[in-house]
């Protein structure tokens, strides 16, 4: 009897040891906020807070979805996501909803050994954000394709600055960029409705690209109708055009002297202004070290965009604590798992060893 009562004893525990050996999946709403948690079997104590980047509508998470960050798991890390409990530029909600996702696990399933938090596109703004605003939370933070920086500056030259000269040279063809109508979307038929209005005529096609840096009618077509309705975003957003263009001097066409005394000037409204300036603007003050990775072409976000965050955290005196590399491809965030993984462990071991990453030689 007493070796019976061993052996179930032993089998129980054995049990026991294989149930904790398996990997957990939580999924769930949060403040409104849908959210998914991964903790692998074998946990290493490593947290990973990933930020989603723009989307139109909130994110949902499906318990049965496919792990989006195999690698990281297998690895041992721990990864976390909020889908936001809005869509759109929702920077504001996405910080509360993040931060919120971040405490409820360190609660339910104790507090991580290391704390990184990594995002994409508007997920790297996200990444800059949060390391600067709550640090003693973090350990570093891994920022790919990100527009780092102010986001009214970004938005106001590489957005609105864009439409304004577009519609210079094709005027009407898309809405008004300082009062984007309620019911435009962005759909793959405006897509090639405006990849053919642009090659039809190639002269003025060549002109926009040529002050976009965008080297074809389709990614140039693509990307106007994306600002277009990010622009109308943030209309809502704000109650109104946040942007004023009269002191803009537009460069970089064939013909800048006709272009600035050509191009429609736009007022801001007082109140959509103020609220694209306040509901983040970057300080640079790091405490944490921040790798920024971007592709070499990139019509979105071109990746000269995380240099004027570069000067920031200069000026302010933590450059020890910011790092770019980039890769040799083309696309908005056409980065690979293996070099995201890669970047990650660089980011650790910068946090570990104290010693900047290089930028790798393949």
């Amino acid at each position: 009897m007493k070796q019976l009562r061993t052996v179930l004893l032993l089998l129980t525990a054995l049990f026991s040891a294989a149930c904790q050996a398996q990997p957990r999946v939580e999924t769930g709403t949060l403040n409104g906020a849908s959210y998914r948690i991964d903790v692998p079997a074998r946990w290493t104590g490593v947290l990973l807070v990933y930020c989603h980047g723009y989307d139109g509508n909130p994110v949902k998470f499906a318990q049965n979805e496919k792990p989006q960050f195999s690698g990281f798991l297998d690895s041992g890390v721990a990864v976390i996501q909020s889908g936001y409990a809005a869509g759109g530029w929702a920077v504001e909600q996405a910080i509360q909803d993040t931060e919120a996702l971040r405490r409820y696990f360190t609660g339910k399933y104790g507090k991580p050994v290391e704390t990184f938090v990594m995002g994409h596109s508007m997920g790297g703004f996200l990444t800059m954000t949060l390391l600067e605003k709550y640090p003693s939370a973090y350990d570093g933070g891994l920022a790919l394709c990100g527009p780092l920086g102010s986001a009214e500056q970004f938005v106001q030259h590489r957005v609105f600055d864009m439409r304004v000269v577009f519609d210079f040279y094709f005027p009407g063809a898309l809405p008004n960029p300082a009062k984007v109508l309620a019911s435009y979307r962005m759909t793959s038929e405006k897509t090639a409705e405006i990849e053919a209005l642009l090659k039809s005529k190639p002269q003025q096609a060549a002109a926009v690209r040529q002050w976009a840096g965008i080297p074809t009618d389709h990614d140039l077509a693509d990307t106007l109708v994306f600002w277009t309705y990010v622009l109308l975003d943030l209309q809502q957003r704000g109650g109104g055009n946040p942007f004023d263009n009269h002191d803009t001097i537009y460069s970089g066409s064939p013909d800048d002297n006709k272009l600035n005394d050509g191009v429609t000037r736009y007022t801001a409204d007082p109140r959509a202004a103020e609220y694209v300036r306040t509901y983040y603007t970057p300080t640079g003050r790091l405490t944490r070290p921040m790798l920024a990775i971007h592709t070499t072409y990139d019509p979105l976000v071109p990746p000269a965009v995380p240099n004027a965050y570069a000067d920031l955290v200069r000026y302010a005196g933590a450059g020890q604590w910011f790092a770019q590399q980039y890769v040799r491809r083309g696309g908005h965030c056409s980065i690979t798992p293996q070099e995201t993984e890669r970047g990650f462990r660089a980011l650790q071991m910068w946090k570990s060893s104290g010693k900047r990453p290089v930028q790798p030689t393949n």
